[in-house]
C-alpha cells in the first residue's frame, strides 16, 4: 500500500523557516518523480515544486524560487521541502505526491505574526 506521510508543518512568523518532510513507502521511491503541492484556504490545489528521481533536476513555482528548496534522500525514502523567508501567502496545507498521483494527508503551514 502506498503511503505518504508529511510532517514538519506549524505556525511560524513572517520571515521564518520550516522544513517539511514526506516519508514514503509502498512503492519504489527512487524511481518516482516527487512533487509538493499546497492548498490555501478556499483555494484550489497549487503545484509548488518537483524533483526528478535522482534529485538532479528541481523545479519551482515562481513565487517560491529562491526561498524554497526541494530535496530527497532515496536511501531514507524521504522527500523534503526547506522553506525560508516564509510569507503569509505561503499559508496552506502542504502535500507531497508521487508520479502516480498518490498524495499524503498534508501538513498545515501557517505564517502569521
Amino acid at each position: 500500500e502506498v503511503q505518504l506521510v508529511e510532517s514538519g508543518g506549524g505556525l511560524v512568523q513572517p520571515g521564518g523557516s520550516l522544513r517539511l518532510s514526506c516519508a514514503a513507502s509502498g512503492f519504489t521511491f527512487s524511481s518516482s518523480t516527487m512533487i509538493w503541492f499546497r492548498q490555501a484556504p478556499g483555494m484550489g490545489l497549487e503545484w509548488v515544486s518537483s524533483i526528478d528521481r535522482t534529485g538532479s533536476n528541481t523545479y519551482y513555482l515562481d513565487s517560491v524560487k529562491g526561498r524554497f528548496t526541494i530535496s530527497r534522500d532515496n536511501a531514507k525514502n524521504t522527500l523534503y521541502l526547506q522553506m525560508n523567508s516564509l510569507q503569509s501567502e505561503d499559508t496552506a496545507v502542504y502535500y507531497c505526491a508521487n508520479s502516480d498521483g498518490r498524495r499524503g494527508q498534508g501538513t498545515q503551514v501557517t505564517v502569521s505574526s
